[in-house]
């Protein structure tokens, strides 16, 4: 992670460019906490002052969430991205819900039609983890976990527009879940996504999309 030097560009500026990279590369993935202030000294080579400067200025952006006492964390890979965090950080709960069904519902409906094996294989994988994560305990990483099977989904369905669009909306989706879940994991409101899964395997378009919307809104058996 050296840092290389660019001429005319103020130093500030290049740290901005190498986190921020390491961001929108998944180095540093949504939810993460990034390395310890000293420890980007030492990786960069560069004051104190200017990897504080770089750090807060991609919090401005919405890149980044700083946590007094806990570090700082990936809050988003893209400025876009944190700009709609912001804007609907306040939303209604019950619209976010409708926009997920919107959306994941589509999705689970083209993936359905779309999926390749390698896209199997993934959600597969995906899904293991969320079950994984359900079992440990920890409510943040079985939100991370679901949101990346819901990521999966979206991107089985092969249709950038749709994609680049939930990536943007990554963390309002992932605020939603945690509004959705609670502060504990309750094993009466877990909700299996199984089905999700299944629909996609037997290209049951209309089954992706009825499963992906029963799991909306609430966290209830299925």
């Amino acid at each position: 992670m050296a840092l290389s030097t660019t001429r005319r560009t103020p130093l500030s500026d290049q740290v901005i460019a190498q986190l921020r990279a390491q961001i929108t590369s998944g180095e540093w993935p949504v939810g993460s906490r990034i390395p310890t202030e000293p420890a980007l000294v030492e990786q960069l080579g560069v004051a104190r002052n200017t990897v504080r400067e770089a750090v807060r200025a991609l919090a401005h952006n919405g890149l980044l969430d700083i946590r007094q006492g806990s570090g700082t964390y990936v809050l988003a890979t893209s400025e876009l991205a944190g700009v709609m965090h912001r804007k609907f950080a306040d939303a209604d709960q019950n619209e976010v819900a409708e926009l997920r069904s919107m959306l994941e519902t589509s999705a689970a409906g083209l993936a359905a039609v779309r999926r390749t094996d390698r896209d199997l294989e993934l959600l597969e994988t995906a899904l293991s983890r969320r079950e994984a994560a359900w079992r440990a305990g920890d409510p943040e990483d079985f939100i991370q976990a679901d949101a990346a099977f819901h990521q999966a989904v979206v991107a089985a369905a092969h249709n950038d527009v749709i994609a680049a669009v939930y990536a943007d909306l990554g963390e309002v989706m992932r605020a939603h879940l945690r509004h959705d879940v609670g502060p504990e994991l309750i094993a009466e409101r877990y909700v299996g996504h199984g089905g999700i899964l299944d629909a996609i395997r037997g290209r049951d378009a209309a089954a992706a999309s009825v499963e992906a919307g029963r799991a909306i809104g609430v966290c209830s058996e299925a």
